[in-house]
């Protein structure tokens, strides 16, 4: 069960990130606790499994990025974990993840290309397919951002 003070963080975890030095340290204040029982309750939940990730979310027009491609590749099983971590160092791949088959749909690794043109997608997408030798990929282009936002718990 969590506490009071573990749903205080877990609502600080929701907010906007602080882009500032030291931003759990604003976090921790904000629920009511130091920096250090802040992190070590985090570390907690997450050992746990109350948290299972943190991760951020990309308002890429925003961020001056006007074209953006969800590319699904066909990686030979063997190959998917190396593929999968080159893939996701990659500065114009915000998102890098590996999903099941499914009958007429042979794409286990999914990528999510940001750049200024469908032309530099296209590029990037032509450039990691030489180098990790992969000859089937789809490319879904976005046509229009949604709005984003995450599921808010302790909101009462």
């Amino acid at each position: 069960m969590l506490d009071e003070v573990d749903k205080k963080v877990v609502r600080a975890l929701q907010e906007d990130f602080p882009l500032v030095p030291g931003p759990y340290a604003v976090m921790a204040a904000s629920a009511g606790i130091s920096e250090e029982k802040f992190l070590s309750r985090v570390n907690r939940l997450k050992a746990g499994g109350q948290i299972r990730r943190m991760g951020a979310v990309l308002q890429h027009h925003r961020a001056g990025f006007t074209a953006n491609v969800l590319c699904a590749w066909q990686v030979p099983a063997e190959q998917l974990p190396e593929v999968g971590t080159a893939m996701s160092r990659e500065p114009a791949i915000s998102h890098c993840y590996s999903r099941t088959t499914a009958p007429g749909w042979p794409y286990n690794l999914y990528t999510m290309i940001h750049a200024q043109s469908r032309a530099e997608c296209d590029a990037i997408a032509s450039r990691l397919s030489a180098e990790h030798h992969l000859a089937e990929r789809r490319m879904l282009y976005s046509v229009r951002e949604w709005k984003k936002s995450a599921m808010k718990y302790f909101c009462e």
